[in-house]
């Protein structure tokens, strides 16, 4: 069977994109494994510091493929304890700088792996919807989700109207950070990673960790984990680096180490 997930590397940046075109990108029962083992490889991979998801095709993704059951996947463990946290969308631990660039339409579980993005870059054809309620079916990570990325309103109307929203709707509620012309759209990502890719990779993962981990820790509690990220970072081989270059007045060459 053809592959479902495209994986690109060049450099530090990979690109993830769903690619069934056909079917307007809908996560099936493949592609949702492919998906796993593609940010999987992501994470594992010291020498990838940044992500790029998109899709190919006229579309980011549709979302579940109903007719093929839906894109939860299947997983070992008894009813109750099937694990939960299996895919990005769920919330995989992934602390390397990630952007969406969305070139269509974007719907139900693609809007759930979008708000674990840090950066969101849309196409000006860009939409983006929640249509889980119109077919009476309960949106739950996406519900999670939602209101710690949005307002409480603007959570809920994506959440329970169903009906898509464009770019600049998405934009002003703080979904999308950047709307772009569509032949743009790519390039603009890939500006925005290598950008991300000038800072020092373990610096950045632990400085997202600590701003990820410290939304739910009282102060002190997060004050203490913060600096305990910052002690192990500074005696990396890439601290050294950094400070040799800064006294050299030079570029620094990051290692990832």
């Amino acid at each position: 069977m053809p592959d479902t997930v495209l994986y690109e590397k060049d450099a530090h940046v990979v690109t993830i994109s769903y690619h069934r075109p056909e079917r307007m990108n809908a996560i099936n029962g493949q592609m949702r494994e492919e998906l796993n083992a593609a940010w999987l490889r992501f994470r594992d991979d010291e020498d990838a510091w940044v992500a790029i998801l998109t899709g190919t095709g006229r579309a980011f993704c549709a979302g579940a493929d109903v007719r093929e059951g839906g894109a939860a996947g299947t997983f070992a463990g008894t009813f109750w304890e099937k694990p939960t946290i299996n895919s990005f969308e769920s919330g995989l631990e992934l602390f390397k700088p990630t952007i969406a660039a969305i070139n269509g339409p974007c719907l139900g579980y693609a809007v759930t792996a979008v708000s674990f993005c840090d950066f969101v870059i849309a196409s000006e054809r860009a939409t983006f919807g929640f249509p889980e309620v119109r077919l009476g079916v309960p949106t739950i990570v996406g519900a999670i989700r939602m209101p710690q990325r949005l307002a409480w309103a603007d959570a809920m109307e994506l959440l329970l109207v169903g009906e898509a929203i464009d770019a600049a709707r998405a934009k002003e509620m703080g979904l999308v950070w950047k709307i772009v012309p569509h032949d743009d759209l790519l390039s603009e990502a890939r500006q925005l990673a290598d950008r991300l890719c000038k800072s020092a990779p373990l610096a950045v993962r632990a400085t997202k960790e600590v701003a990820v981990r410290s939304r739910t820790l009282p102060w002190i509690e997060s004050v203490r984990f913060g600096e305990t990220m910052r002690l192990v970072a500074s005696n990396s081989t890439d601290a050294a680096e950094g400070r040799a270059a800064f006294r050299e007045k030079r570029s620094p060459n990051w290692q990832g180490k």
